[in-house]
């Protein structure tokens, strides 16, 4: 019983570190937000932004999405996506670097 509950607690640390996540201290300037795209967003969006499965094609998000629309995507959701994946300054450093892809 012990050993499952080991692996039970292991499986959701591993969920829950491959989602991301936030650090309050983080700033937007301080923030690297390919880095933070790169840990939290490109297993579904994949590294070249195209999108993987269902998930949106993000390489050209700006022409279609202000930042601040990208940045309620992020807190919110959307489809299949789990809200507030990234948060705080990462969440809108990330939305201003994707509102740059046109």
């Amino acid at each position: 019983m012990k050993g499952e509950l080991f692996a039970l607690l292991m499986g959701v640390s591993l969920v829950l570190a491959a989602c991301g996540g936030s650090d309050d201290t983080t700033t937007t300037e301080t923030a690297d937000p390919e880095k933070i795209y790169t840990q939290s967003c490109s297993r579904c969006h994949g590294g070249d932004l195209k999108g993987r499965g269902p998930a949106a094609d993000l390489s050209a998000i700006g022409a279609r999405l202000s930042v601040e629309d990208i940045e309620k995507v992020i807190a919110e959701g959307k489809k299949g996506m789990a809200p507030r994946l990234i948060e705080g300054a990462e969440a809108k450093a990330v939305a201003e670097w994707l509102g740059a892809k046109k």
